[in-house]
């Protein structure tokens, strides 16, 4: 049995950034540093941040007030910023810049007194951060659809002042799809000059493309909340490949190898390369002879941090 790595895999820049974030406050101001929401959808990450200090709170008022507070990579509503600043909290923005990219689009869309489609998955953090950046107020509406039926059923909304945006993490297949029903319906919908889904997201949906030609097997390095893991999964199934997400090292089957010649391994962008290392060594000890790694894409974007903790 082989190994076969995906090649880019595990965490982005706009992950690095929030993790360094979270952890260079830490060193500056001391635990405890409050965190609402996991500030990436990872475990492993989420246990090694608590483990130094991290507190992470599901709401703004689990704070106390003057406390400082890191709000995730998948960004915030206007009115938790609002809430924020009512509670005298010292915030670092750890909202990744390709998200923040989104909330402009957005706000702008609201400004023009336009309708807004958002295409996104209901309950995410980064999709209630989005649609909490419009302002009724100013005419327009939102509207969130998760898939090409949700666009088929959209009514009343007025088809010369209609735009649409994204949630980053999302299939581009599945995405994709949905634009063109939205098309087809209101062929004078404005959308983003390019697609709201980020590179890290394609990069590693372009590599698992790769991956699934070359093996019979694919573990996919992730958390079950995590959006862009989830995507990889499903998109190594269409492939036709047996696909299964993982936490971690432990939650392989020994049961998935007994016919796979050859096993891939990725990584959602939040997940950590350690996981994967370990996910690797596990598979040795079940019977791996040897690992190679994929060629692909080298990123090198990397985004600032804040002033206060460079």
């Amino acid at each position: 049995m082989q190994i076969k790595l995906a090649n880019p895999r595990g965490f982005c820049a706009g992950v690095e950034r929030a993790i360094e974030i979270v952890k260079r406050a830490l060193i500056r101001y001391g635990s405890p540093v409050y965190v609402r929401h996991e500030v990436v959808h990872n475990r492993t990450v989420v246990a090694e941040l608590h483990q130094l200090g991290a507190v992470f709170v599901d709401d703004l008022d689990e704070v106390p007030e003057s406390s400082l507070v890191i709000f995730s990579a998948h960004g915030v509503s206007k009115q938790v910023r609002r809430q924020a600043e009512k509670r005298n909290l010292k915030v670092f923005d750890a909202t990744c810049p390709l998200v923040t990219k989104v909330h402009a689009e957005v706000i702008r869309i609201a400004e023009e007194g336009r309708e807004c489609v958002l295409i996104g998955h209901a309950g995410h953090p980064e999709v209630e951060g989005t649609m909490g950046q419009f302002d009724t107020q100013q005419g327009g509406t939102i509207h969130l659809v998760e898939d090409e039926q949700d666009a088929r059923k959209l009514t009343r909304l007025d088809p010369a002042g209609l735009s649409y945006v994204t949630q980053t993490t999302l299939s581009m297949q599945d995405t994709r799809q949905v634009i063109d029903t939205l098309r087809e319906r209101f062929p004078n919908i404005t959308g983003p000059a390019r697609d709201d889904i980020c590179y890290a997201t394609q990069n590693r949906q372009d590599a698992v493309v790769e991956l699934a030609s070359q093996c019979d097997l694919l573990l996919v390095v992730g958390s079950h909340n995590s959006s862009n893991s989830n995507r990889l999964k499903e998109l190594a199934e269409r492939c036709g490949v047996e696909a299964h997400l993982i936490d971690s090292e432990e939650d392989i089957d020994p049961s998935w190898l007994r016919a796979a010649g050859s096993v891939g391994v990725t990584a959602g962008a939040s997940a950590p390369e350690s996981v994967v290392r370990k996910v690797v060594r596990r598979l040795e000890t079940l019977g791996a002879a040897s690992t190679q790694e994929l060629t692909g894409i080298e990123e090198e974007l990397i985004f600032s941090l804040p002033k206060d903790l460079r």
